[in-house]
């Protein structure tokens, strides 16, 4: 029989603790899977777009092969941005390699992130070096650390009310 003693004072509840996100953050490894999908599924979609207009307007591309490699550096970086941008905006903050790892970016807060934080991440993946970043313990690459944003493994993470 639970009796409450008159003598002390009522416990308090916080009932707003159940409300607070708890993030978990990936870690390296999950991180460099999201990497990896994400890289072969953008060179795939970057071969299919190049067989594509070889196909339906031959000759488009052949300025492609003359290319210099700082050049081909460069607009490899932004389409690679605006593919990860959209991505994370459309879905979310899911890229298709987050998607089969169970992790998701948000804001710092727990909040999702808007189209602008998206591109702003995927460009700042741009920064030469930018990959090594993420090496650290925890992973915090610069793209995450320049938007204030997270990756974190979203069956163990609550936010917000949920």
């Amino acid at each position: 029989m639970n009796t409450v003693d008159p003598m002390q004072p009522p416990v308090e509840q916080d009932l707003f603790s159940e409300m607070e996100p708890v993030l978990v953050q990936a870690d390296g490894g999950l991180r460099f899977v999201n990497l990896l999908v994400d890289r072969l599924l953008f060179m795939g979609f970057i071969y299919l777009l190049g067989f594509l207009l070889g196909m339906f307007a031959p000759g488009s591309v052949d300025w492609l092969a003359d290319i210099n490699p700082i050049v081909d550096f460069l607009l490899t970086s932004v389409l690679f941005s605006l593919y990860i941008g959209f991505q994370e905006t459309l879905l979310n903050g899911i890229t298709i390699g987050k998607f089969l790892t169970g992790t998701r970016a948000v804001n710092a807060d727990g909040t999702p992130i808007s189209a602008q934080t998206a591109f702003a991440r995927g460009f700042s993946r741009a920064v030469p070096f930018e990959a090594f970043s993420a090496l650290g313990t925890p992973c915090l690459p610069w793209h995450d650390s320049w938007t204030n944003t997270y990756v974190i493994k979203e069956k163990e993470s609550r936010l917000g009310n949920n």
